[in-house]
C-alpha cells in the first residue's frame, strides 16, 4: 500500500503540548494519522519529547514557542507553524495556566496574565486557524480545552473561572458562527487530571483516593485525549457547541459534597 500524499494528511496544531493533557493529545491525534504542530512555554525539552512520540507514530512534527500572555505575537507564531506543516484541519487550544490566590489579594496583573493566556490566546488562535480552514475548504475542528470550572467556581481561582467561562461561551458563539464552513467547535472541561499542572507529573491516577468524585480517583490525561481526539475525528462529524465534562463525575456531586462538608478548610485555596 501507498502512503498517503502530503495533501491526504490531516494537520493538527496543539498549544501547550510540551506535557500533560496536551502531549497525550499529540501523541493520540498522531495515533489518528494527523501531523502535528506543537507549541512549548518554558519546556523545550518537554515539547520535544512530545515530538519524538509523534515522530515514533511514523507523522510528522513541528514545534515552537508560544508565550500567550504576548499578544498578537503569539498567534502568529501559531500561524507561522501552520505554514511550516502546509495548512490546519485541527486546532486544540490547550495551553492554559491559573491562580490560587484569593479574591481580595488579586492584583490586575494577575487578572490580564490569566485572561491573556486562557481567553485572548485561544480567541486569536482561533481566528487564525479558522481562517485558514475557510481558505483551504474542507472543514475542520477546533477543540478548546476549558475545565470544570468552565461550569462552577473554585476558591482562589477567580481569573481562572473568568476566564474558562468566558471561553465556553466563546466555543458556543465559534460553534454557530463558523458552522457554515464546516468547521465545529467543541469544548473539553477536564476536572482533576494527574498532570505537571495539579502537580501529579509521575502519579498513576489509579491509585489515587478522591472520596469526592464518584469514580473515585483523579483521570490520566490519556481519558482526556481520547475525548479530544473523538472530536476531532469524522465520527463527531455532528456535534458542535457543546461543553464535554471529563471528570469522574465530579461536577454532578455539587449539592451532595456541600452537604457532607465538615469544617471549613474549602474557604482557603
Amino acid at each position: 500500500m501507498s502512503s498517503p500524499s502530503p495533501s491526504d494528511v490531516r494537520v493538527a496544531v496543539v498549544t501547550g503540548a510540551d506535557s500533560g493533557i496536551g502531549r497525550a493529545t499529540a501523541v493520540r491525534l498522531a495515533e489518528a494519522g494527523m501531523d502535528v504542530g506543537i507549541t512549548w512555554h518554558t519546556d523545550e525539552e518537554g515539547a520535544e519529547r512530545t515530538a519524538e512520540e509523534v515522530r515514533a507514530r511514523g507523522r510528522r512534527a513541528e514545534t515552537a514557542r508560544v508565550d500567550l500572555t504576548r499578544l498578537p505575537e503569539a498567534a502568529e507564531t501559531v500561524d507561522g507553524l501552520c505554514d511550516r506543516l502546509g495548512r490546519v484541519d485541527v486546532l486544540v487550544n490547550n495551553a492554559g495556566t491559573g491562580t490560587a490566590t484569593p479574591f481580595l489579594d488579586l492584583g490586575l496583573d494577575d487578572l490580564r496574565h490569566v485572561l491573556d493566556v486562557d481567553l485572548a490566546g485561544p480567541f486569536l488562535c482561533g481566528q487564525k486557524a479558522a481562517r485558514r480552514m475557510i481558505a483551504q475548504g474542507g472543514g475542520g475542528r477546533i477543540v478548546n480545552v476549558t475545565s470544570v470550572h468552565e461550569h462552577q467556581p473554585r476558591v482562589g481561582a477567580a481569573p481562572y473561572c473568568a476566564a474558562k467561562g468566558g471561553l465556553g461561551l466563546l466555543t458556543q458563539v465559534m460553534a454557530i458562527e463558523l458552522a457554515e464552513h464546516g468547521i465545529t467547535v467543541n469544548a473539553v472541561a477536564p476536572g482533576e487530571i494527574a498532570t505537571p499542572m495539579t502537580g501529579q507529573e509521575d502519579t498513576d491516577p489509579h491509585t489515587e483516593r478522591r472520596p469526592g468524585v464518584p469514580l473515585g480517583r483523579p483521570g490520566d490525561a490519556r481519558e482526556v485525549a481520547a475525548v479530544i481526539a473523538f472530536l476531532a475525528g469524522p465520527d463527531a462529524s455532528y456535534v458542535t457547541g457543546a461543553s464535554w465534562s471529563v471528570d469522574g463525575g465530579m461536577l454532578r456531586m455539587g449539592p451532595m459534597a456541600g452537604s457532607h462538608l465538615t469544617g471549613d478548610d474549602w474557604r482557603r485555596p
